[in-house]
Order: structure tokens, then sequence, then C-alpha cells
């Protein structure tokens, strides 16, 4: 493959940035390659992942999710109350709280459809309601008695890496693969392309939607589950930060704010660029207090390397 093919693609831009970054902190810090840093950097990319494609999901039919994180604190909450109190296996209680995932996506994409009001202004309203729920419910407690054997998932490695890399490896490829060779998946995309044209060639545009947010409260309960079992307790505050870090995976992944585009591998490049960073800076010993401000110089600046690309591209399309 020559560079002028490379860098027609979309997601080249991430996908260099996300080797440069690899290569200075490589260079710049001999802790950096080591089995267990690396292990460690792969379970985070696993977990942006899956909070990546559960908002991805919804922007890719002009949506949005502010509750991604409160759905994952109340799977989190559902996962600790169903092995601790109810007394489930750990399997029956991980379905069950995907199940409840599943649920409070489907509440967002009814209020959506059926009441015509705008997702930012539904999903504001079910983050506060979803996070009530959640500290309502535990009482602002955790429930730490989760059995040894329910951390598998969360703390093994399968093949030498984190089995929720793994896991997120075959999220994304079930994604890559909808979208591209499935029906459901042009429909979604249809629908955020043009709703109006969408609803005009036959598509049930109201049932994309809600399966779009369906899809993303089941990702977002998933996430809680193995975040969960990463850390062996179901935290109340599970998901608080997922809001921002969704956006920016998502974003930087190439999934456009208004719809109709989504690139699964673009997610996997974003996703590695903030788990860099955030590993990148405590082995370089930054301080940590400005790592929001170093993320977003990271986000801005393979913004503008995409947009050079895509000058670059055009420029060449008309020399053509």
């Amino acid at each position: 493959m020559t560079i002028q093919t490379l860098l027609r693609k979309k997601d080249a831009g991430v996908t260099l940035s996300a080797v440069a970054l690899f290569l200075i902190f490589a260079l710049t810090s001999q802790g950096f390659l080591t089995s267990l840093n690396l292990w460690n950097v792969s379970r985070s990319v696993g977990f942006l992942v899956l909070i990546g494609l559960a908002q991805a999901l919804v922007l890719v039919v002009g949506c949005m999710n502010l509750s991604v994180g409160a759905i994952g604190g109340l799977a989190a909450i559902t996962t600790g109350y169903l092995i601790t109190k109810a007394g489930l296996p750990a399997a029956v209680a991980a379905v069950g709280a995907i199940f409840v995932g599943l649920l409070a996506g489907a509440g967002n994409g009814l209020v959506i459809t059926k009441l015509r009001i705008n997702s930012f202004v539904v999903t504001l309203a079910t983050l506060f309601i979803y996070t009530g729920l959640v500290f309502g419910f535990s009482q602002g407690y955790a429930y730490t008695d989760i059995p040894e054997s329910f951390t598998f998932a969360g703390r093994k490695s399968l093949l030498g890496l984190p089995i929720v890399f793994w896991t997120a490896v075959a999220t994304l490829s079930i994604a890559h693969l909808m979208f591209r060779h499935t029906v459901p998946g042009r429909h979604l995309l249809a629908t955020g392309g043009n709703l109006m044209a969408a609803r005009l060639s036959g598509i049930n545009t109201d049932c994309m939607i809600l399966l779009a947010n369906m899809l993303s409260g089941l990702l977002a309960a998933l996430t809680a589950a193995l975040w969960v079992s990463r850390i062996g307790s179901a935290q109340p505050a599970t998901g608080e930060d997922w809001l921002i870090q969704s956006f920016a995976v998502a974003i930087l992944g190439g999934t456009g704010l208004s719809g109709g585009s989504i690139s699964p591998p673009g997610l996997l490049m974003a996703a590695i660029i903030i788990a860099l960073i955030k590993n990148g800076l405590v082995i370089l010993e930054a301080n940590v207090y400005y790592e929001q401000a170093f993320l977003g110089a990271i986000i801005l600046a393979a913004v503008v390397v995409d947009r050079a690309r895509g000058l670059w591209v055009s420029r060449s399309d008309n020399k053509e």
C-alpha cells in the first residue's frame, strides 16, 4: 500500500497520530515497553473502545447519549446487588446488568422517538434520573463481596493480552461487519446521514434510533460489568468520567457528530491515543493535574493532522 493510498483513508490521521505517540513514549521512557505496562495499556484500550462505541452508535443516527456513564453506574450496582444480595451466580448477574442497560437505552430511545424530544435534552434528563437511582438504591455504598471467580474477565489474559481487550476487538469486529454488510447497519447510517430521505425511502427511522440507543445502553452495561470484574467491587461512582471519554474516542475516531458515518478501526486508534496519553504521562512523571490539557492538545493535533490529510486528498483530486 502506497503512502498516497494510506492518506486517502479517513482514519489515516488518527492512525498516524497513534503510531507517532507510541514511538514518542517508547523512545523517551525505558519503562514504557515493558510487558506489564503494555498489558495495562491494552486493557485500558479495551475499556475505552467499548465506551467510545457506546457513544458512536447513537452519534451514527444523529443523536447523542449523555447518560452513557449513568447507565454504566446503574449496571454496576445491579451486578453487585444480584451477586451479593440476591445470591445469583456471577454469570447470571452480568446478564441481568446487561439487560438493565438495554432497558435504560430503550427508555432513552422511546422518549426520543415517541415524544420527538431532542436526544440532548432526553439523555441529560436520564443522566440525572439514572444517577439518582444509582445512589438512591445503593445509598452511596459499594458492593464489595464480589467473588474471585467474577474477576476473571477483568483481570486475566488470553494469548498474552487482557480478555477485556479481546472483548473490545470482537465487539468492534461485529460493529464493522454490521455497518458494512447488513441491512440494519446500512439503515442506521442512512438514518443519520439524512433523516428525511431515509424516511421517504421506506426506512423505519424511529426503529433505527431506538435500536441505536438500546445497543448503546447494552455496551455501557457490558463495560460496567467488566469494570466490576476488574476492580473486584461494584462502585456507585462507576461511569462518572465516561461521558467525556466516550465523546473523545467517538469523535477522534472519525464518527460524525451530525450522523451517518462511523469507523471501527478509527475508534480503536482513538482509544489507543487516549490510553497512551494517560499511561505515558504517568511513566514520564508529568504533572497529572495537566492530564486534561495534554489530552485536549493531542486530540486537537490529531484533528489538525486529519484536516491536513483531507486538504491534501482534495488538492490531489483537483490536479487529476
